[in-house]
């Protein structure tokens, strides 16, 4: 366990550098599962994340010599962007290593924070390698983005500020990828008031710390996942300690309901969260485990690329049933099309986008080609849709 002294020692030297963000009631998510839930938004702190806690404590507790010396870390984006703003403010120089897929959104963010950005491996865990042999190469503090006590007792400081603005909390939920997060709130909760659950989340796609802990042995996994800022295939080894010792369990959740969970985000709440921000959330909507009181869902971060964003609403709508995408052949006579739109107006489904195909070789003469995207109302309201439109005698195909 992190000690609460040093959680709190941190508590009191971030106050003046980072937000102490807003806790939200959401009336939407509670009345869906029967349960009070409260939505802790770090997607509204600096920088984006929570990680800039622990990277400026962990920055600020260096020696004057290892300042001199510079820092590199590595990341897929949010613990770079927290490091970069840190090292900025207290004129450190650093450099961020992070894979070949992290975002373009939060490569330019790091650079903008001013520090210098290195593009290597394919995953997480080969950039922190890289990191690591460049800091034994160069003389640079490593500055890990979850496996040491003061980035844990930066992200402990969250807890201290759920604590107070919700005394009477019962359950904590909040992402897991290294464990930094969840070992910090964890510490603290537990040393407060042990009877408060928490709960982590991983994605299935890369359950790391899940498995570490339900079959008592580390397992290198990598999947790809919109959760990026959790894909760690290897906890780190004070985290998993702390976690075992404290955390009451860890779940996991589909790549389809962590989308679920962006979207209703963005649609329910208007707030911008990323895929590991949204787990914790994706948990409660997906019942992964028992609710129970007062349960605060931290949503750890807003960086998501734009184009991420635009994918997943297109998903999003059509698993739903609320957009949908057809096609049919029709003769090639006037007023054929008219017909086909008529239908589709007394349904009231509303059109999108109407493409008109008249070479598609595949397509017998005298037909047409049309593929049709349109707004629905509800899967069972799309359905009605196609039902009205193969009793006129078309035959559809559903992309």
């Amino acid at each position: 366990m992190i000690l609460l002294e040093r959680i709190q020692k941190a508590r009191a030297l971030l106050t003046q550098i980072v937000h102490k963000t807003p806790l939200i009631y959401s009336t939407t998510l509670s009345e869906w599962v029967s349960c009070s839930i409260y939505l802790k938004c770090e997607n509204f702190q600096k920088t984006g994340s929570f990680k800039v806690r622990g990277a400026y404590f962990k920055l600020s507790q260096l020696s004057d010599e290892e300042k001199k010396r510079g820092i590199i870390a590595c990341s897929a984006g949010n613990h770079a962007q927290g490091v970069a703003y840190a090292s900025s403010k207290l004129g450190i120089d650093s450099v961020i290593v992070m894979p070949e897929f992290a975002s373009i959104s939060k490569m330019e963010a790091t650079r903008g924070y001013g520090s210098k950005v290195m593009l290597y491996g394919k995953t997480f865990d080969e950039a922190q390698e890289k990191a690591i042999e460049m800091a034994r190469e160069t003389g640079r503090v490593f500055v890990s983005p979850y496996d040491d006590p003061d980035i844990i007792a930066g992200q402990g400081t969250i807890a201290l500020e759920i604590l107070e603005q919700l005394p009477e909390v019962d359950m904590i939920v909040m992402p897991v990828g290294g464990g930094g997060l969840i070992s910090g709130i964890a510490s603290a909760v537990k040393s407060i008031n042990p009877k408060i659950k928490i709960v982590g989340v991983q994605t299935k796609a890369v359950p790391s710390v899940y498995n570490a802990i339900s079959k008592g042995k580390i397992e290198e996994v990598t999947c790809e996942t919109i959760a990026d800022g959790i894909a760690v295939k290897k906890p780190g080894k004070v985290n998993l300690e702390i976690i075992s010792k404290l955390v009451d369990d860890i779940v996991l959740v589909e790549e389809e309901e962590i989308a679920g969970a962006i979207l209703f985000l963005i649609e329910r709440c208007k707030m911008i969260v990323e895929g590991a921000g949204a787990v914790s959330v994706s948990s409660i909507l997906y019942n992964k485990f028992p609710l129970k009181g007062n349960v605060v869902a931290i949503l750890s971060g807003g960086n998501i690329d734009v184009n991420l964003i635009s994918t997943i609403i297109e998903h999003g709508l059509t698993k739903s049933g609320r957009r949908l995408k057809f096609i049919t052949a029709i003769p090639d006579r006037p007023g054929e099309l008219h017909k086909l739109l008529t239908i589709i107006a007394k349904i009231g489904a509303n059109i999108i986008s109407i493409h008109h195909e008249r070479l598609n070789p595949i397509v017998p003469i005298g037909m047409v080609e049309v593929e049709i995207s349109v707004e629905t109302r509800s899967k069972e309201h799309s359905e009605e849709l196609i039902s009205a439109i193969k009793s006129a005698g078309y035959k559809l195909s559903i992309i």
